[in-house]
């Protein structure tokens, strides 16, 4: 087995109930053109909106909490996460 490296390490992208993604703000979010958009300064964590009502985009303001959005979908339990609890 290979060491990770830097590049090579896994990003975790956490999905909120019923909210954005929230993943580590070490990353760069393009746009369809290759431009970067500018992540929240100061942050450890940046929430991508998942409901589409964000007047923010592709960031998230809050409107989840307010728009009705329902988000509440759980990955599968396989049989190794099972057996690590």
């Amino acid at each position: 087995m290979r060491d990770l490296t830097m590049s090579d390490e896994l990003l975790t992208i956490r999905c909120r109930e019923n909210g954005p993604f929230v993943l580590p703000a070490k990353f760069v979010l393009v746009d369809h053109l290759g431009n970067a958009f500018p992540l929240p300064v100061g942050k450890e964590n940046v929430a991508l909106c998942r409901c589409g009502a964000s007047k923010n985009k592709p960031f998230c303001d809050g409107s989840h909490k307010t728009c009705g959005f329902d988000g509440a979908q759980t990955a599968p339990v396989s049989a190794q996460s099972a057996s690590d609890a």
